[in-house]
């Protein structure tokens, strides 16, 4: 089974994620895909199961990340669930998909809503914080796909910020030497933002 996984998971990397079949996998390892069909009753299991595997490398332990505040919390797990997806820049498609459910995915999302819930968080405001740090990270790691292991090439958007015609566009031109903004500031930037936001909604400002 970790080899099957292991290699859906390198096809993903090197292809891209549609190119994940049963068929396309079945090839790689040399084998028919009734042997597939054995251990997947469809693409819809294995893709879920390609996800588990590869959120089995966020490593937070347990009683480390239950002494972390709740805001430290939720900037730990979403810098390691985006670092995650930055090592497997094709796979966040995998994630639109479905909803990540096995195993791993679920120890995640438990440990961050149980912080959470012991930090004052109303159960429904709990689910909806975590559900938006995902969604949030998923967005972000969608714009790494197709691109170098750093993510986006942004030289020819900077030499165009720092081209701008200040009369057309003067604020622009003001901030050129800052545009664009790197995707990992960008998203850590945003991951404050979205925390404080969250710690507000939690105290009913």
């Amino acid at each position: 089974m970790e080899r099957i996984l292991a290699t859906a998971l390198e096809i993903v990397d090197e292809e891209g994620a549609e190119a994940l079949s049963m068929r396309t996998l079945a090839q790689r390892l040399g084998s028919g895909t009734a042997t597939l069909y054995r251990h997947f009753g469809n693409r819809a299991a294995l893709i879920a199961q390609v996800v588990d595997r590869m959120f089995g490398a966020v490593e937070i332990a347990a009683d480390e990340f239950a002494a972390m505040g709740w805001e430290q919390a939720c900037r730990t797990i979403a810098h390691a669930m985006f670092d995650t997806l930055r090592r497997h820049r094709n796979a966040a498609r995998l994630l639109v998909e479905q909803i990540p459910m096995g195993p791993h995915a679920m120890v995640l999302r438990e440990r961050c809503i149980a912080v959470l819930l012991d930090n004052g968080f109303p159960p429904r405001t709990a689910a909806h914080a975590y559900a938006t740090l995902a969604r949030y990270v998923l967005g972000f790691a969608v714009q790494l796909e197709g691109h170098g292991s750093t993510g986006r090439d942004d030289t020819q958007a900077s030499a165009v910020f720092r081209e701008v015609d200040p009369l057309l566009f003067p604020a622009t031109a003001a901030v050129a030497h800052s545009l664009p903004v790197p995707l990992e500031d960008e998203f850590s930037f945003g991951l404050d933002l979205l925390v404080r936001g969250l710690g507000q909604l939690r105290d009913g400002d």
